[in-house]
């Protein structure tokens, strides 16, 4: 069997008992045809980048699934039957990760980008032709004067 790792979206108005049901429904489904679920994390009401079916947040959940392509596809078929699921993406993966995802890992523990100080001095480098300012087309031309008009 395959390892997949699925994410989906439900809608923001409804409850965190009414996620872990869909949740429990979808691995039902998945159990019936061979499958399994292995770990499942609830990453929680999150705001969306753009609004999907007029939500601006929803609820985001991970769950790491064993099983063959035919209960995936499945699965897949009925959320698109379901009105509280919004968007929902399924990656095949070689191994599924034991340790927390990195959505749900705190921000202290994640490493740190650089930061302004990283970038380091840039006005000591020799300065170039092509770095200075480029004129437009109109400082070409010559200028008329409001009084010539002909």
């Amino acid at each position: 069997m395959a390892l997949y790792e699925h994410v989906f979206l439900s809608r923001q108005d409804i409850s965190n008992q009414q996620v872990e049901a869909l949740v429990e429904q979808y691995r039902g489904v998945l159990e019936a045809n061979g499958g399994s679920v292995g770990k499942v994390e609830n990453w929680g009401l999150k705001t969306l980048t753009y609004r999907i079916n007029k939500n601006r947040k929803a609820y985001y959940t991970l769950m790491n699934i064993d099983a063959p392509s035919a209960a995936v596809q499945e699965m897949e078929r009925q959320m698109r039957f379901n009105e509280d699921i919004l968007r929902y993406i399924t990656i095949r993966v070689e191994e599924h990760e034991d340790a927390q995802s990195v959505m749900m890992q705190k921000r202290d523990d994640r490493p740190r980008r650089g930061g302004r100080d990283d970038r380091g001095d840039r006005g000591d480098r020799p300065r170039r032709d092509d770095d200075r300012p480029r004129r437009d087309r109109d400082d070409d031309r010559p200028r008329r004067s409001r009084d010539d008009s002909e």
